[in-house]
């Protein structure tokens, strides 16, 4: 592959990623280059067993679908084997095996692990004990750093489509992040790649017992960026580039806040109050304003944040986010590992037809 000139941040070989913290402007140009031309590798266009023998541990201890399952992909599409715990019940933690015991345990099986656990800050006492680099795949209400590379990446995607604000380039972007901003912890790890970036504009439109943390609030205002707090849903997408919807994470909340969901859900505030759909989209929405989630999406009644009508809008870019998943981890794996300059040498064309429908 081609070089980029080289990457004056990060350095990647055999680098935990545990927080979107880590990653500088610099980080950002050089994962986007390197997407764009794995995205071939990602699409089956072309193979490579650039990691054949590799073995990838993923350990995920909350559901998962899309996280989990591209991972894996993406290390299989590398050429590397993938080893999975779906659930907690089919781990010794079930038995009381504690997470230093864990990481000793399979760091000495894999050559390196993803992890996704319900609490808080576990991804760091894991890899502190892993012998192995380890990529946070979700802890708790806390981060998702891989979720906010795929989506910046998609909204650089996007925005390069419609020749906006330029190649990898988030400066002047204006975003309205929607729904549980307390415990969406893709959100979190969206606003700190969103700190990178400058003179962007944020609304946040949440309800007031799902507002995004002060401390990260902080780190955009101290960015200098615009943040503005809305209650009310549509004058907080009327100019936007973005908008970026997030379910409500009911598994996550306090009793206090349970209580208060309770008392919406009954009243069907959710629906009324933060439910985009293709009325509301075409009313109040300039026309290329882009429509994001990291998903799953709720399709429960009251809760559906996303409407079922904005399916074929063109405009409605949560699909081509779940693809750019698989590239940027590839992109990942192939930095950690230090062989995007060998990924060409180990590449053929498949012998197979691809009868895959394109959505792109």
């Amino acid at each position: 592959m081609k070089k980029n000139g080289g990457n004056n941040g990060m350095k990647f070989r055999g680098t935990h990623i545990l927080s979107a913290d880590q990653f500088s402007r610099d980080d950002l140009k050089h994962i986007f280059h390197i997407a764009d031309q794995i995205a071939p590798y990602a699409q089956r266009k072309k193979i490579t067993t650039v990691l054949h023998g590799a073995i990838l541990s993923n350990m995920f201890y909350e559901p998962s679908t899309r996280t989990r399952i591209s991972f894996g992909c993406a290390f299989n599409l590398l050429g590397g084997y993938v080893r999975e715990t779906a659930t907690p019940e089919q781990s010794s933690v079930a038995k009381g095996e504690s997470l230093y015991d864990t990481a000793r345990v399979l760091s000495g099986y894999s050559d390196i692990i993803v992890l996704r656990h319900p609490e808080a800050g576990s991804a760091e006492t894991f890899s502190a004990a892993s012998r192995v680099p380890v990529i946070n795949g979700g802890d708790g209400d806390n981060e998702h750093p891989s979720q906010a590379l795929l989506d910046l990446y998609t909204i650089y995607k996007e925005f390069h489509k419609k020749e906006k604000n330029g190649a990898a380039s988030i400066d002047g972007l204006r975003i309205a992040l929607v729904g549980d901003l307390k415990y969406g912890r893709a959100v979190h790890s969206l606003c700190r790649l969103l700190a990178l970036g400058r003179n962007i504009k944020v609304n946040l439109i949440s309800p007031h017992h799902l507002a995004l943390p002060q401390k990260i609030e902080d780190i955009l205002t101290a960015a200098g960026h615009e943040v503005n707090r809305n209650h009310n849903m549509v004058s907080g997408i009327t100019h936007v580039d973005i908008i970026y919807a997030s379910r409500i994470q009911s598994e996550r909340m306090l009793p206090s806040e349970a209580n208060q969901f309770n008392t919406d859900m009954t009243d069907d505030l959710y629906r009324k109050t933060y439910h985009l759909n293709k009325a509301i989209y075409t009313q109040h929405c300039e026309p290329n304003t882009v429509i994001m989630h990291p998903l799953p999406r709720d399709s429960r009644s009251g809760l559906d944040v996303l409407d079922d009508d904005l399916n074929e809008h063109p405009n409605l870019a949560i699909f081509r986010q779940t693809d750019n998943g698989t590239i940027i981890r590839m992109c990942l794996f192939a930095l950690i590992f230090n062989v995007v300059d060998q990924i060409d040498t180990y590449t053929y064309l498949p012998a197979w037809k691809n009868l895959r429908k394109s959505n792109v």
